[in-house]
């Protein structure tokens, strides 16, 4: 199951976490955000203990959305060692996701 990213634990999921770390930011209300949560749930399984693989619910997190300027979603920052490696904007495929996962691996 993807990670609940939160303005509170941000830091400990993403920005010093001992794994890479990739964050959709996503609404409830964003058509192109629930097409892509499927795919977002698959790749938590799939990279357990590989990467850190959560979701930012922009409307509830204003800090941490603010911080990464994202203005348009969904928006699917890629971390390695805390920093933004990667960034794709709007709905992906999982292929997509997958081959941007694999470079900060």
């Amino acid at each position: 199951m993807a990670l609940q990213i939160t303005d509170a634990n941000f830091d400990e999921l993403v920005k010093n976490a001992s794994v890479p770390a990739v964050v959709d930011f996503w609404a409830e209300w964003c058509g192109p955000c629930r097409m892509i949560t499927p795919i977002i749930e698959e790749l938590a399984a799939e990279y357990e203990g590989k990467a850190n693989i959560g979701k930012v619910d922009v409307d509830n997190n204003p800090g941490v959305t603010g911080s990464f300027r994202v203005r348009n979603i969904p928006t699917i920052l890629f971390f390695k060692n805390g920093e933004v490696v990667s960034k794709l904007v709007g709905s992906q495929s999982k292929a997509t996701l997958v081959e941007e996962l694999q470079k900060i691996l």
